[in-house]
């Protein structure tokens, strides 16, 4: 099934922001970084029976123009672009599902606007500041984010996903690094990697803030992500707040991977 889409565009002050509408009923944004809308959009297609879904394209990526690309992107801006593009919608209080860098996204979008939101689920943060080896993890990033700016693309990626304990099939990694890339899509790529990623693992929770604050926190965690470094930072994060990880069919990747499961999992947790 396919939803009908509804698409805008708001304007901020250093940028215009991308978003896509599905269905009806309570707002559930759905949101990444730097995977942009369309990763979300069968999950979204099969939640719109139930609610009004937002996706959106993170500044920077895709549809989404930022006036500096060589700036660094933090997640407390993108936060305050999801609380723009709330407001703007005025169909609140929302649940929001962020995953991976979206997951940081929704975290310190919890800590700034808790009245914008009643549930958010934090699936898999890379919040790597939070780990015992936080010094190493963070060095291992500046070399990633070194060795993309030297130009040798592949293996950055190559020290990212093993770092991230992540194994990837040869079908999918030539479908990540094709011999042409897309100009575009090469951009994206380069905007997320240098300019997303070190704000992104760096990010420190304001645990107390999202303890004590109105939404309910969750941090979600893929049942087959057991060993990579998210299993590690959902887990260590988890504990801060005094609860468990809430668990999701798949891996980091879940809700694109199979979206029917993910979308009977979401029903459940929002029921």
């Amino acid at each position: 099934m396919t939803a009908t889409v509804t698409t805008g565009m708001l304007d901020v002050s250093d940028a215009r922001l991308y978003y896509e509408l599905r269905g009806s009923g309570p707002l559930l944004a759905l949101i990444a970084a730097p995977m942009d809308a369309d990763s979300f959009a069968p999950a979204a297609d099969l939640l719109a029976a139930g609610y009004t879904v937002l996706t959106t394209d993170p500044r920077g990526i895709k549809r989404s123009w930022l006036a500096d690309r060589e700036r660094e992107s933090s997640p407390r801006e993108r936060a305050d672009d999801l609380h723009r593009l709330l407001v703007h919608l005025n169909l609140g209080p929302a649940a929001v599902f962020g995953s991976s860098g979206g997951a940081v996204t929704s975290l310190a979008h919890a800590e700034r606007y808790p009245d914008d939101v009643h549930t958010v689920i934090a699936h898999e943060p890379p919040t790597t500041s939070i780990l015992p080896d936080r010094a190493e993890q963070a060095a291992a990033v500046e070399d990633m984010i070194a060795t993309y700016e030297a130009g040798d693309v592949g293996a950055a990626w190559g020290k990212f996903l093993a770092n991230a304990n992540i194994q990837l099939d040869e079908e999918v990694l030539a479908q990540m690094f094709p011999a042409a890339p897309d100009p575009e899509a090469a951009a994206d790529d380069r905007f997320g990697f240098t300019r997303m990623l070190r704000g992104t693992t760096s990010f420190e929770p304001d645990v107390a803030a999202l303890r004590d604050g109105a939404p309910r926190v969750l941090i979600g965690l893929g049942e087959d992500s057991a060993g990579q470094v998210c299993d590690r930072t959902s887990r260590a994060l988890a504990r801060l707040l005094g609860t468990e990880p809430t668990m999701f069919p798949g891996g980091h990747t879940g809700f694109a991977d199979d979206p029917e499961t993910f979308a009977a999992r979401m029903r459940e947790l929002l029921a």
